[in-house]
């Protein structure tokens, strides 16, 4: 598949089939995190998944609530993904405090792309969750104290005829530019 013909393809994916996602797909999702760049190369994460059915189901639970109720699609979702915050070198977080930029946010965003892109490729589904219950989730998968979760991202099969995103995207002409903003 080529480049753009993927990023067309990965959507969020709020449906999913009871099919568990086999093991060596799964790895392959790790790698791809794995090789994810980073800022001076600090790496600061560590992939936690769960695919364990009943503790997937606690994860799931944990991503909303009776008053917040726009991730309850999680709990059908055979995986999730936690993509937990590590420290950078002290290089990157000098850095980071001159430049007033959170480098270790931009490089999370990198290797949940990642993960996301390659789980397309693979034909699977995902969709990055930003809310969720932190304290909870952290019990759940027995987290050390100090540690924070940079966000959540469901997995799976979509089911059998899943539309394709039919959110506009902005024009071309309203994201981008060349040589000015």
């Amino acid at each position: 598949m080529e480049f753009l013909e993927l990023v067309k393809a990965r959507q969020s994916v709020r449906q999913y089939q009871q099919r568990p996602v086999p093991r060596e797909l799964l790895d392959r999702l790790v790698e791809a995190v794995r090789l994810a760049p980073s800022a001076s190369n600090a790496q600061p994460w560590k992939l936690i998944v769960v695919d364990d059915p009943e503790l997937c189901s606690q994860v799931a639970r944990a991503t909303f609530s009776a008053a917040v109720t726009f991730n309850r699609f999680a709990v059908a979702a055979p995986a999730i993904a936690v993509l937990m915050v590590e420290k950078s070198g002290w290089i990157t977080q000098v850095g980071a405090w001159l430049k007033k930029r959170p480098f270790y946010l931009i490089d999370i965003g990198i290797a949940a792309a990642h993960f996301c892109l390659q789980a397309a490729e693979l034909g699977l589904g995902t969709c990055m969750l930003g809310w969720f219950d932190e304290k909870r989730i952290q019990r759940l998968l027995r987290v050390p104290a100090g540690k924070r979760i940079g966000l959540l991202i469901t997995l799976g099969y979509a089911v059998e005829g899943y539309p394709l995103r039919d959110k506009a995207r902005k024009h071309v002409g309203l994201m981008s530019g060349f040589n000015s903003y």
